[in-house]
């Protein structure tokens, strides 16, 4: 597979996020919530860059019923600590179609988190439900189907140290 987002971009736009969340969330109480599986790579570049002192937990969602498009989500994976007033960050690999974070930031409100903001490395913007804002993006793309660096097909590629386009999802 050819590179779409080489290794080294990906490291670059890394740390200018974490430049970004280190300046917005300077004097603030933060936890960093991973999404897995997909953003446990994100994440752990991610937190390893931010100059601040924060918290890192994570988190688990999948679809079930008749798949995504049902809506239908449940929690496989709970944070381990409460986040009441404090300053959350959600980290996921990719934002699609919302549907997912969109469950997730309901989940993680109900837990009343003083403020709420989301990074994502990729954002399909163009496809994603137009309430969904994702307030670090790394890289806007189109409708590809990407693997590597978290993002995986049927469970592989996600090892990857870089982004490809997998060929044939057309």
């Amino acid at each position: 597979m050819k590179p779409l987002y080489s290794e080294e971009r990906i490291h670059q736009r890394v740390e200018e996020l974490a430049r970004e969340i280190s300046r917005d969330f300077l004097s603030k109480d933060l936890v960093v919530i991973g999404i897995l599986n997909g953003g446990f790579i994100f994440t752990a570049d991610l937190c390893r860059s931010i100059a601040i002192p924060h918290e890192v937990d994570f988190m688990g969602a999948s679809s079930y019923g008749d798949g995504t498009s049902s809506g239908d989500f449940k929690i496989t994976k709970e944070l381990k600590k409460s986040i009441q007033n404090k300053s959350v960050l959600l980290v996921e690999d990719i934002v699609d179609t919302g549907k997912t974070l969109e469950y997730l930031l309901l989940e993680v409100q109900k837990q009343n988190p003083k403020d709420l903001k989301v990074a994502a490395l990729f954002w399909k913007q163009k496809k994603a439900n137009p309430h969904i804002i994702v307030d670090y993006p790394g890289f806007i793309i189109e409708d590809d189907f990407l693997v590597g660096y978290g993002l995986d097909f049927q469970g592989k590629y996600r090892n990857l140290p870089y982004v490809a386009k997998l060929e044939g999802t057309d």
